[in-house]
């Protein structure tokens, strides 16, 4: 979701005449886009910024949008008072204002609803420099997990207009996107149906991948099952956060599913499209973990064999229940455990890359890399390849050379036009 927002950010200012600069004493407008999921992410925030006041220029305007700043508010005001903004996540778009107002201070963290789609249309952007859109369907949350921020930074549950979100598919479709990404905090909890939705996208003849993140396990809808196995732009990948494999850590998380259901989902997306992988998130260290529970989250990663998954330690968060329940694990535990889970993971990610050794994919090509010499292109299961050329059309067939943790080394195999 902050990909997106970045994105609309960028968009927006571009309107106004403005061009993009990562030297920071070169730029007029400084904005910082933030995500605060986790407390070590908040630091950093402000850590930040008060590096970007020491190499601004004295006339610059520079501030935060995003979670931290629907976080902190007005504290933020006090801690560095050289601010010139703070804007929620569901109110960026309000950042014109302090361009039109300079020598003001800019506050706004409103739960404003579907406002910012409102006023940042598709149609507004310019085109597109990826193969790739990233397109909101859902944004807030109503599972309230004891452990999660979002609800209070992002809002309650909300669901776009279906027709609002497919104008904004045609419009990305018709700017050169060939893959489209639904974004959502409860992307398959989208009320005007997720399956329906990727059905229709799926008609328009110049799109043709189609994914969502992220996925909500009891959202995990037979029709939207089903639908891996009916619909070949469907990419064969799903991010299905689990968070921990003990029953009684799911029900301190308050996460209501239990690990059968889990599994049931699994073995029905493999049955409906048996090259399917899954990725996940992992929470270690969650109060009153015991060993015993996270012996059984490792047992499910072994078991599921995740082939990329996101993994921390369990950070307080204010405004969350978890933040005060007892016997909050030490950190030099959370540590150790982090360690073991992550190596597990890892070993997953590992064999997986490497059974793709000698396999031949269509993969979506992203631009680039840092030295200009190769091209970095994405297999249907999110996997990074390096490529040896330069120049090629948006999806190309690659044969898989070599393979370690990270990435893909691949080969073109018929220049596709």
């Amino acid at each position: 979701m902050n990909v997106y927002d970045g994105m609309r950010i960028a968009s927006m200012l571009r309107g106004r005449g403005m061009t993009e600069t990562d030297d920071v004493a070169a730029a007029d407008l400084i904005v910082l886009n933030t995500c605060s999921v986790r407390e070590k992410a908040t630091n950093k925030v402000f850590s930040e910024l008060g590096r970007i006041q020491k190499r601004k220029r004295p006339d610059a305007l520079f501030g935060i949008v995003g979670c931290v700043a629907r976080e902190s508010g007005a504290d933020a005001f006090r801690r560095i008072p050289e601010l010139n903004f703070v804007l929620g996540p569901q109110s960026y778009h309000k950042l014109p204002e302090i361009l039109d107002n300079p020598d003001s201070k800019l506050l706004n963290i409103d739960l404003s609803g579907l406002e910012k789609f409102d006023e940042l249309n598709y149609s507004n952007l310019k085109p597109q420099t990826s193969n790739l859109s990233y397109i909101p369907i859902q944004e807030g949350c109503d599972h309230f997990c004891t452990y999660c921020i979002v609800p209070h930074t992002r809002g309650r549950e909300l669901s776009r207009p279906f027709d609002d979100v497919m104008r904004d598919v045609h419009a990305a479709a018709d700017t050169g996107a060939i893959e489209i990404c639904f974004l959502g905090q409860n992307v398959n909890g989208y009320k005007f149906s997720l399956d329906n939705l990727i059905r229709e996208t799926a008609k328009i003849d110049s799109i043709e991948r189609i994914r969502f993140t992220s996925s909500y396990p009891t959202e995990m809808t037979d029709d939207l099952i089903a639908l891996f196995g009916t619909e070949p732009k469907l990419l064969p990948f799903l991010n299905m956060p689990i968070q921990s494999g003990s029953p009684d850590v799911l029900t301190r998380m308050n996460r209501p599913y239990s690990l059968e259901l889990y599994i049931d989902i699994v073995n029905k997306l493999l049955a409906a499209r048996p090259d399917i992988q899954i990725s996940s998130d992992f929470i270690v260290g969650f109060p009153g973990e015991t060993d015993e529970d996270f012996e059984m989250t490792c047992d499910i990663a072994r078991r599921i064999k995740y082939i990329n998954s996101y993994s921390f330690k369990y950070s307080p968060r204010p405004h969350t229940p978890a933040a005060q329940f007892p016997n909050q694990i030490p950190e030099n535990i959370k540590k150790v455990r982090l360690k073991i889970l992550d190596e597990i993971l890892t070993e997953n990610n590992r064999a997986f890359n490497e059974s793709c050794i000698g396999r031949e994919m269509e993969c979506l090509i992203e631009g680039p890399d840092k030295t200009g010499k190769h091209l970095l292109a994405r297999t249907p299961y999110m996997q990074q390849v390096i490529i040896a050329a330069n120049n090629l059309p948006p999806l190309q067939k690659i044969r898989i050379t070599s393979a370690n943790k990270c990435s893909l080394r691949g080969e073109i195999i018929n220049l596709k036009s």
